[in-house]
């Protein structure tokens, strides 16, 4: 029989992060342990300067712990070289960033398309996968227009589309409605919370805006490099 245990897509156990700065090495985490989960939904807050960024870094492949252990999916980072990291995070990790980072001259499709070039994947399928993940983000009658095209929260959708592509485990979001006006910012919320309920996509987001961290089902408070509490919503 199936187990109804949540699977770990990404545990850090006493996961460390340091910087060396004009000769001095700064602890920007300081020993922090936190697993997210299948399904999971949580908000990672705090102060400028606390950690939150650096932990989402890591969370995300993108970076390597300066100690502690690591795991994606079961997969310590630290035994990966740099391919394997990266096709480690393009297979499970989907990104939306507040600046959107689209490519300006390219279309929709192009856009959402791109993760899918890194796996190999053909023309044909790719543009068949993005048109549907821009559908399933209401943009399925934007395919051929470009970001400047498009409005800051259309642009957003894309890259949610983007992210939601590679059908990833687990969907990192950092201040995804920072650029946005409030009934923009409520539509890409929506959206990114009917992917968690539907499809069961992890959802990760680092914000500043506490109404939003609050729609979360668990808030991750950073402060001076450590976690004070990651309470789980009933």
């Amino acid at each position: 029989m199936a187990s109804d245990i949540p699977k770990a897509q990404i545990e850090a156990v006493d996961v460390t992060r340091s910087y060396r700065m004009d000769g001095v090495s700064v602890d920007a985490l300081r020993g922090v342990s936190l697993t997210i989960e299948e399904g999971d939904y949580a908000a990672i807050i705090g102060p400028s300067g606390s950690g939150k960024s650096t932990l989402m870094h890591l969370l995300g492949c993108l970076d390597r712990p300066t100690s502690g252990t690591l795991l994606v999916r079961g997969r310590d980072v630290s035994s990966l070289d740099d391919s394997e990291l990266a096709e480690l995070r393009n297979q499970t990790i989907g990104f939306v960033f507040q600046s959107f980072q689209l490519l300006a001259r390219t279309t929709a499709l192009e856009n959402v398309a791109l993760p899918l070039v890194y796996r190999g994947v053909r023309r044909a399928e790719r543009r068949k996968r993005a048109a549907e993940a821009l559908e399933a983000v209401n943009l399925g009658h934007r395919l051929g227009h470009r970001p400047t095209q498009m409005s800051g929260g259309e642009q957003q959708r894309v890259a949610i589309a983007r992210a939601l592509v590679g059908e990833p485990a687990v969907l990192l979001a950092d201040e995804p409605t920072g650029n946005l006006d409030t009934v923009n910012g409520d539509e890409v919320m929506g959206i990114l919370e009917r992917l968690n309920k539907e499809r069961g996509v992890a959802v990760v987001l680092v914000t500043h805006e506490a109404d939003i961290a609050a729609r979360a089902q668990r808030i991750i408070r950073v402060r001076d490099g450590l976690i004070e509490e990651a309470p789980v919503s009933s």
